[in-house]
């Protein structure tokens, strides 16, 4: 697993190491109106998909922002989803007052679906580590970050170098 620190703090990350080659693992998530979401509902799509411990922290709030910014200047078929395990309800209210309109914010507060299934669940705090999938239309993963340290932001330009790289 890759090695990553909250605050400095060594933790330990749940769920499999995932490989840029591998099939997208499926997920349930649900939206800020409390619809279950899954993988399957962006098929066809290049996805970002943005893995955060909690929109209410500075770091998480600047990242969302910047994705949300950075839409702007992807194609329709290029989805960008931050996932957090907040409560729905909180995503909606932080979305809200942050003018959020292009990344779709997804809480996977029930079982930590996404979070077990990409490797990203914090073991000793139940929140999701900072990491970015970028999967492509067949739901093939094509590039993976995970933020060596938790309260940093990761690396947008290679990001989004690997979205654009798969239109």
């Amino acid at each position: 697993m890759p090695k990553v620190t909250f605050k400095g703090n060594p933790v330990t990350l749940v769920g499999p190491e995932l490989k840029v080659g591998d099939a997208a693992p499926n997920f349930a998530v649900v939206d800020n109106s409390l619809n279950q979401v899954t993988l399957a509902d962006y098929e066809g799509k290049v996805k970002i998909i943005s893995a955060v411990p909690s929109l209410d922290t500075p770091v998480c709030d600047t990242e969302t922002r910047r994705f949300n910014q950075e839409a702007a200047g992807l194609p329709g078929d290029v989805a960008l989803l931050t996932i957090s395990a907040d409560l729905p309800f909180a995503q909606k209210r932080w979305c809200g007052a942050a003018g959020i309109d292009k990344v779709v914010t997804l809480s996977d507060y029930r079982d930590r679906s996404f979070a077990l299934a990409y490797g990203v669940l914090i073991e000793e705090l139940k929140l999701l580590s900072r990491a970015i999938f970028v999967i492509d239309q067949k739901n093939v993963i094509r590039y993976i970050q995970f933020v060596p340290e938790v309260t940093q932001e990761p690396d947008y330009a290679a990001v989004l170098a690997a979205a654009k790289g798969l239109l």
